[in-house]
C-alpha cells in the first residue's frame, strides 16, 4: 500500500478550547502536532503518499506544512467547506484512491500499533475491509468471528444479539472496491456500508494488542498520554528525543530556576515559566507563558496565552 487518507477534518469539540484556534489533529504532543505521528507512523509502513481532508482551522495545516509535504512524503489537502463525516469523506477523495489499495487512519489517535499486521491480514483475506481492532480499551462495539476473521455485527445494529468485545482503533485497510459502496457527493457515515460489508461478509478484523493505543479526542485522554508516554519509551518512528524535558527545552524555554515542574509535566518549546512557578501534571504548549507564583495542576496552557494563579483542571 502506498496511500493514506488521514480524517483531518473533525470539530473536536471535546477539547473545548484546545481546538478553538486548531484542528484537533494538529493539537502539539511534547510539542509536535499529533498528526505528524501518524504521518510517522504509516511513513514507517512505507505509505508515500498522504490525503488529509480538513474543515475546521483549515490554514493551521497549510501554514504548518508550507509546501504540502511531511519531510519527504507528498500530502494532499481537500478541503470540505460542509463536513462530509467519514464516509463521504472518503467518497470525496475517491479520484485519488480508486487506483490501488489504501489505508483510513483517524487524525485523533496516537499510536504504535503494529500496522503491518493489518496489511498483511488484508492482502491473505477476502475483504473489501479489514478493521485493526484491540481486545482492551473502551468502546468495545466490534463483534468479531475469531475463527473466520469476519466481523458479525457493530454495536448489535444487525441484531445479532452481540453488542461487540472488540475495540475499533480508527485503522482499517481497504481495496478499491469499497469506494462504490459509499454514497457519491452525500455526507454519511462508514458504519452503515460497514454493515452492509458485514452482510456480504467481505468486512474483516485482525486484533492487533500489540502497542499502545489512545484516543486523544479529549482533554482527559490527551493529558493522561503525557503523563504516561513521560514514563515510557517511544518507538523510534514517534521521534521524540529523551525523556527528561530539562534535556530538551532548557535552551529553547525560559524556565525560573526555583520554578518546580513534576516529571508528568511537559514544558514546549519557547515557554515562559516564571519565578516560584509549581506545575503539576500539566501541558505547557510551545510559545505560551506561566506567571511567577502560580500553580498549575492538570491544566493546559495554550500557544500565546498566559496562565496566572492557582489552577486545576483549567484550559487556558
Amino acid at each position: 500500500m502506498n496511500k493514506a487518507f488521514v480524517l483531518g477534518a473533525g470539530l473536536g469539540s471535546r477539547l473545548q478550547k484546545l481546538t478553538e484556534k486548531l484542528p484537533k489533529p494538529m493539537i502539539p504532543v511534547f510539542g509536535k502536532p499529533l498528526i505528524e505521528y501518524a504521518f510517522d507512523h504509516l511513513n514507517g509502513l512505507g505509505i508515500n503518499q498522504f490525503i488529509v481532508n480538513t474543515h475546521h482551522c483549515a490554514k493551521a495545516y497549510t501554514d504548518h506544512f508550507k509546501n504540502n509535504h511531511y519531510k519527504k512524503t507528498p500530502i494532499t489537502f481537500t478541503h470540505e467547506p460542509v463536513l462530509l463525516d467519514t464516509g463521504g469523506g472518503i467518497d470525496n477523495v475517491s479520484e485519488l484512491l480508486s487506483s490501488e489499495r489504501f489505508l483510513v487512519y483517524n487524525g485523533d489517535i496516537l499510536t504504535d500499533l503494529p500496522i503491518s499486521n493489518l496489511t498483511k491480514h488484508h492482502s491473505n483475506n477476502k475483504n473489501i475491509v479489514t478493521l485493526a481492532l484491540r481486545t482492551k480499551g473502551e468502546g468495545k462495539h466490534i463483534a468479531l468471528n475469531s475463527e473466520s476473521g469476519k466481523v458479525t455485527d457493530i454495536r448489535n445494529l444487525l441484531h445479532s444479539g452481540d453488542i461487540g468485545t472488540y475495540q475499533f482503533t480508527g485503522i482499517y485497510a481497504c481495496d478499491p472496491q469499497f469506494l462504490s459502496y459509499l454514497q457519491h457527493k452525500e455526507k454519511h457515515s462508514v458504519i452503515p456500508v460497514f454493515l452492509k460489508l458485514i452482510q456480504e461478509k467481505l468486512l474483516g478484523g485482525v486484533v492487533i494488542d500489540d502497542g499502545k493505543w489512545w484516543d486523544l479526542g479529549n482533554r482527559s485522554n490527551y493529558l493522561d498520554a503525557h503523563q504516561i508516554l513521560a514514563k515510557s519509551k517511544f518507538p523510534d518512528y514517534l521521534k521524540r528525543a529523551k525523556t527528561d524535558w530539562r534535556k530538551n527545552h532548557s535552551e529553547q524555554s525560559h524556565i525560573a530556576t526555583n520554578a518546580k515542574i513534576d516529571k508528568s509535566s511537559y514544558i514546549g518549546e519557547g515557554a515562559t515559566i516564571g519565578s516560584g512557578a509549581n506545575i503539576i501534571n500539566s501541558i505547557i504548549w510551545p510559545n505560551s507563558e506561566v506567571a511567577p507564583d502560580s500553580q498549575l495542576v492538570r491544566c493546559i496552557v495554550r500557544h500565546g496565552q498566559i496562565a496566572k494563579g492557582k489552577l486545576e483542571n483549567i484550559d487556558i
